[in-house]
Parts: structure tokens; C-alpha cells; sequence
């Protein structure tokens, strides 16, 4: 804990966002639609924009024909169970000598040769169903949804202009506004008094004021030699984003 007197002492300090984020996505295309507007608070997993996507959309619907297509899987098990039984009559008639051995054999094998159809069968099923799930994931891409709870801050790009990948090609701007940080620089003198978990209390300038409690989070490990001072992070809630990030602040332990 600090002394009395330095528990008095009010410190400088600037509110910031949590976190500034371009939205961009990992796909190439023409944006189709933006369903936000500057200014809008979004949910994390909510949808900000969407990309055309009529050939991916396409590939999906063929991998879901081909997916739920049953004809080629029964087809090979009933010939199967067919050859199945064939083989078993045979079988009992070689035991009776009513069939020659290269009889029964010959109905093995083509019992043999049906039950690995049948299994190329279903696993050709299988990885139909995996190319489903492929072209879902293809499909999403296209769709861009919000990383984090926030505020649109910027539209970058519009419906009709492309989109890709690259660093300089962001959709859109998010700002994380909920919790803030705070962030003070404090002289060496205060090292190693203030702890994370410990609380403090945070005075916005005006007009904003108003008197919030903050909880340290971070405090650097290394000094700056040459000023004599370090850095102390606070988690500062913000519901209903009452606290607009920017604003230069006051903060006393």
C-alpha cells in the first residue's frame, strides 16, 4: 500500500479504448452488402457485412445433393446381403457335395467383392459429408462478423468495392470500449507499492466528470531510467459505454 499522503495524491492519466480493431476478411470478393453504420454498438459473432457468394454458395448446395444421395450405398449393400446369402447356400450345398469347391469359392469372392464396394461406398459417403462441411467453412468466410463487443467507428469499404485479405484493406473499424484502460505513468518512488487487484479511483476531465472505480491490471516490469518514471495499466468497466474513450482523466490510489 502507499503512505497516507502519497494515497492522496491525484495522478495524470488517459482513458483509452480497450482495443482497436480493422475488421478485415481472410477471403477476396465484392462486398454485397454492410448491415452497420458508424457509430452502431455490435455484439461479438454479430454480422457487419457479407461478400457475394454465389459460386461458393453453389458448391455447398452440390455437396449437400451429393451428401444426402442414398442410391449408390444401398444399391451396394442390398448386392451384398445378395451375394452374402449366395455364398452361404453355396456353402451347404459344398457340404452336401451338391456344389463343386470352385463353386463356393467363386460365391466368396464375389461376396468379398461386394462387401468392399459397399465399404468404398459409404466411405465415399463419408467424404461427401466431409466436402459439405469444407464448402460451409468456404461459405462463411464470406461472411464477416465482429471479433469483439463495440462501437463502428469507421466504414472503410462499401458495397460494390472489393474486399480482400491485405493489411491495408480493412471493412470497417471497431473500437472495445468496454472495459477501458486507463493508463498513468507514475514516479519510481511508487514502485512496488501498487499491485494488480488494487483499486483505484478515476475522475474523468469535464464534461464528462463523474468518479468511477478502476482496478490495476498491469504494471510494467522495467522503470525509465531517464525520467524516473512507469507505467500502470487500469481496468476501468464502462457499462453502456457512459466513459467515451479519449478523455484525459485524474487517478488517486
Amino acid at each position: 500500500m502507499l503512505p497516507a499522503a502519497a494515497l492522496a495524491q491525484e495522478f495524470d492519466c488517459v482513458i483509452e479504448a480497450r482495443q482497436e480493431v480493422d475488421v478485415r476478411t481472410s477471403a477476396e470478393g465484392v462486398i454485397e452488402s454492410v448491415f452497420v453504420r458508424r457509430g452502431d454498438t455490435v455484439k461479438k459473432g454479430t454480422l457487419l457485412a457479407k461478400l457475394s457468394s454465389g459460386p461458393e454458395q453453389a458448391t455447398l448446395n452440390l455437396a449437400r445433393s451429393r451428401a444426402t444421395m442414398e442410391g449408390e450405398v444401398k444399391a451396394a449393400e442390398t448386392r451384398m446381403e445378395i451375394t452374402k446369402k449366395k455364398w452361404e447356400r453355396a456353402e451347404e450345398l459344398h457340404k452336401k457335395n451338391f456344389v463343386s469347391a470352385d463353386a463356393k469359392e467363386e460365391a466368396e469372392a464375389e461376396y468379398r467383392l461386394a462387401r468392399e464396394q459397399w465399404r468404398a461406398a459409404t466411405d465415399n459417403r463419408k467424404l461427401a459429408e466431409l466436402e459439405v462441411k469444407r464448402a460451409e467453412e468456404i461459405l462463411a468466410q464470406r461472411a464477416i462478423r465482429s471479433p469483439v463487443d463495440g462501437v463502428v467507428v469507421a466504414l472503410l469499404l462499401h458495397p460494390g468495392e472489393l474486399a480482400s485479405s491485405n493489411q491495408k484493406d480493412a471493412i470497417l473499424k471497431l473500437m472495445e470500449i468496454d472495459p477501458l484502460n486507463v493508463e498513468l505513468v507514475l514516479p519510481v518512488s511508487a514502485y512496488g507499492k501498487i499491485k494488480p487487484g488494487q483499486r483505484a479511483k478515476v475522475t474523468p476531465e469535464q464534461p464528462v466528470g463523474g468518479s468511477y472505480t478502476a482496478t490495476v491490471e498491469v504494471v510494467d516490469p522495467t522503470l525509465d531510467a531517464a525520467s524516473g518514471t512507469f507505467g500502470v495499466r487500469l481496468r476501468l468497466p464502462n457499462p453502456g459505454y457512459r466513459i467515451p474513450a479519449g478523455v484525459k482523466c485524474r487517478a488517486s490510489f
